[in-house]
């Protein structure tokens, strides 16, 4: 997990360092940058009619450019990034669609009960037709969803009884908007009226209504009382302007930010004497201006800060955000960190995507599960103080340049969304790369396809499923599903259910044989000794590559207590010592294949390994005597005795066998 978090910090450095170089790029090839001012005079007359339009400032009754081009200066300063996102949203308003509903729960859910927002519902009575046709309504369609707010069409054919409850009798626009300014308070649904079906009329009854709800000053007089009275706002954003009625983007961004931000209009289009805006810092018009507990900030002075929508709405949500901003931040960010396991994890592409899904559910999961307290917490009225200081902390650090430049990225990368998904897959297949490097010593712990995984991943399964863990040895037990803990948080043990999978015998010939040797100045003789004296002896001496092939006619037969196997067709039942038994004698450990644990006893049998025995090794590097272990695993045993690790499986080797042997007993 935390490789994953130390991933994603690194996406979004890259993300970072790509902005500023395309900033450079921009620079070097138009000579501008995005926070650089834009005289209204050089811009075209659709250009400027954009800019109005994005603000929500009407402009039907200014026949020539240099009234319209004064309005554009009224309403703020402009900037090349907030001319360039105005003609983008120009272009992306054509895509834009309205809601159709289909009854009155419908109605009642998307309109009524929006707390936040502000809807546009044209009303179609029955055997009517509607008020705006379909031109003209679409575009207000187009021109009111640049400021949130959403749009809809309620058909009285489909519930009669409602229209006529409501009474609806002739075809209107209704316009909902938050009734108070408390967070979550009632809505009030207003009609149209007007005779004029034209957009531009309609949209000024539209921005009036909205434009009421803002606390508007007129005098400067009430401002000293306001700017001095505290109440419950802590934040409070300040519009000085000579404007008739605050742009629509400021009267949407008060209905959004209901209980949260104060909104406040100062027209000074008729002030005299401005000698109280300098008192508190105002020299310049229009001005933006932030008050909160720590200070006053104006808007507009540092990067990504346009006289727009979008812009502000991050900025404030920043500086003020809510539980469910929070919420919808760490849910970004937790589906980003998991999504890096689709490039992390090696292998078969069905074994990533399983992986992926696993990581999913349980980040998910963890995440909701971890919201739940966190809830319950800020519930409680003694933590008021822990929740204000918190905002604060907020406020302190959204205010500096640093937080200008990630807010800045932010609009930038949600506004093209391709080159986003683009960095993000290009970052994945950087770690892909990087992950292959690493483990290409190690190729045999990764599958090469799709069937290989899936037949290791159900000879997990019936592994785990029909041989419980019955051995708990203290000893490191791996396997390649223990190296990604996401996958599998802990391993469930099934009661044994009598039932044995049906696997071939065929690969016990490719298990290791070798000879166990004892290291000493008179083994050679000795071995001679017992091989003459013993030649006449009972015990049957069979070639290791003959027992080799015939090893299940072998098992039928219960095998002779002590027997002992050699190369050279000599056996002793009898006088066979071990290792241990000659005190100046030791393994010879140069004769085992490597990675086999050094052990010098049969667990099988509980028999110590005598000079010159046959041993057999298994893919998890236990080793046993080859007779015993042959019983074992022709008997429907097809796994370890000691770590159950199935016999017919690849393992990766140990790497310190040395210290392990040690640990075995002698």
């Amino acid at each position: 997990m935390w490789l994953k978090l130390l991933f994603l910090l690194l996406y979004f450095v890259g993300l970072f360092v790509l902005a500023r170089l395309l900033e450079a790029v921009v620079w070097y090839e138009t000579g501008f940058l995005a926070s650089q001012l834009v005289d209204p005079v050089a811009l075209s007359f659709r250009k400027l009619r954009t800019i109005l339009e994005c603000r929500g400032l009407a402009y039907s009754g200014l026949p020539e450019k240099k009234d319209v081009r004064q309005l554009v200066q009224k309403s703020g300063d402009l900037m090349e990034g907030e001319l360039y996102s105005a003609l983008k949203e120009e272009e992306a308003s054509e895509s834009v669609s309205s809601t159709n509903f289909s009854g009155e729960m419908h109605f009642y859910e998307l309109v009524e009960d929006t707390k936040d927002g502000i809807w546009i519902v044209q009303v179609i009575a029955n055997d009517r037709r509607p008020l705006m046709e379909k031109v003209h309504w679409e575009q207000m369609v187009k021109k009111v969803s640049r400021f949130g707010i959403r749009t809809g069409t309620f058909n009285c054919s489909s519930d009669p009884r409602y229209c006529k409850r409501r009474g609806w009798i002739r075809s209107t626009l209704i316009m909902s908007v938050p009734q108070t300014r408390t967070s979550k308070g009632k809505v009030m649904l207003k009609e149209y009226g007007g005779r004029k079906i034209e957009t531009e009329h309609i949209f000024k009854w539209i921005t009036a209504h909205t434009a009421s709800r803002i606390k508007t000053i007129f005098r400067s007089e009430h401002l000293k009382e306001e700017w001095n009275k505290s109440d419950q706002y802590r934040v409070k954003i300040y519009l000085f302007a000579k404007l008739d009625q605050p742009p629509a983007f400021f009267s949407a961004l008060s209905v959004k930010f209901t209980g949260r931000v104060e909104f406040i209009f100062v027209n000074v289009d008729n002030w005299d004497n401005k000698s109280q805006m300098a008192e508190i810092g105002i020299y310049k018009m229009p001005s933006y201006i932030l008050r909160t507990p720590e200070g006053i900030y104006q808007y507009g002075n540092n990067t990504g800060e346009f006289i727009s929508l979008h812009a502000m709405d991050s900025f404030l949500r920043s500086l003020q955000p809510e539980v469910n901003d929070l919420f919808v931040l760490s849910l970004v960010l937790v589906n980003l960190m998991a999504w890096m396991d689709l490039f992390i994890t090696q292998g078969a592409t069905i074994k990533r995507f399983v992986v992926l899904i696993s990581t999913l559910g349980t980040y998910n999961s963890l995440l909701i599960i971890s919201w739940l307290p966190v809830l319950g917490f800020l519930q409680l009225p003694y933590l008021d103080s822990v929740y204000e200081c918190s905002l604060k902390l907020f406020r302190y650090s959204n205010t500096t340049t640093l937080a200008s430049w990630v807010r800045a990225d932010w609009m930038f990368y949600s506004s093209h969304p391709a080159l986003f998904l683009s960095t993000y897959l290009g970052h994945g297949l950087l770690i892909d790369y990087f992950e292959k490097k690493r483990r290409h010593h190690n190729s045999d712990a990764v599958n090469s396809n799709n069937l290989e995984w899936l037949s290791s991943l159900w000879d997990w399964y019936t592994s785990y499923l029909f041989h419980p863990i019955v051995s708990f040895q203290d000893f490191p037990f791996e396997s390649e599903w223990d190296e990604d803990p996401d996958l599998f948080l802990e391993h469930l043990a099934f009661p044994a259910l009598w039932l044995h999978p049906l696997i071939p015998t065929d690969y016990i010939k490719n298990l290791p044989v070798w000879q166990f040797k004892c290291l000493g100045g008179h083994l050679e003789e000795e071995m001679v000794e017992i091989s003459q004296s013993e030649s006449d002896s009972d015990c049957e001496c069979k070639d290791v590559s003959s027992s080799r092939t015939r090893v299940s006619e072998d098992l039928q037969k219960p095998p002779c207590e002590g027997v002992l196997r050699c190369s050279a067709k000599i056996c002793s039942c009898a006088k066979a010592r071990s290792c241990h038994a000659m005190e100046d004698m030791e393994p010879d450990w140069s004769a085992w294949p490597a990675g086999t644990l050094h052990c010098t006893e049969c667990v099988v049998c509980l028999e110590n390994f005598e000079n010159g025995c046959l041993l057999m090794g298994l893919p998890c590097g236990h080793a046993f005597h080859e007779s015993c272990i042959v019983t074992w695993l022709v008997g429907g045993q097809h796994c370890c005795p000691v770590c159950r690790w199935a016999s017919y499986k690849k393992k990766k080797p140990y790497i310190n066998s040395h210290a392990l042997s040690s640990r075995n007993p002698s």
